[in-house]
């Protein structure tokens, strides 16, 4: 299966289990990987054979900037099902969501999950 990338989406949510989490907000890196059949749309150099990546960003900001989670993984189950569910030419995604500042002791880059989602049969 082909692939459509969109890498380090950054948007501002108020996830997390702490209440300073959930008031004061923080950044999150999104990274998309949607498993999609390009060749029609390669050979015809037709748009309406792909996904419109502004719409994607904007499902990923909707649900990322949306209701509040205390878990990146809900976010991220959350996301999967909204792509799935907008774009019918997306077979499947990997959705990793990463949270930079968490409120956690230690010296790291950041935390992250990461999904794959396939469409049902």
């Amino acid at each position: 299966m082909d692939r459509i990338f969109l890498n380090k989406m950054e948007f501002y949510g108020y996830h997390g289990l702490f209440p300073e989490e959930r008031k004061l907000g923080q950044r999150f890196y999104v990274d998309l990987t949607l498993e999609i059949d390009l060749k029609t749309a390669g050979q015809t150099d037709n748009m309406e054979e792909s996904v419109d990546y502004g719409q994607i960003y904007q499902v990923t900001k909707a649900v990322v900037e949306g209701e509040a989670k205390q878990l990146i993984e809900s976010v991220g189950e959350k996301l999967a099902e909204a792509l799935l569910g907008n774009f019918t030419r997306v077979q499947a995604c990997k959705v990793k969501v990463i949270k930079p500042d968490p409120p956690i002791p230690g010296h790291y880059d950041s935390v992250a999950i990461e999904i794959y989602r396939e469409r049902s049969s």
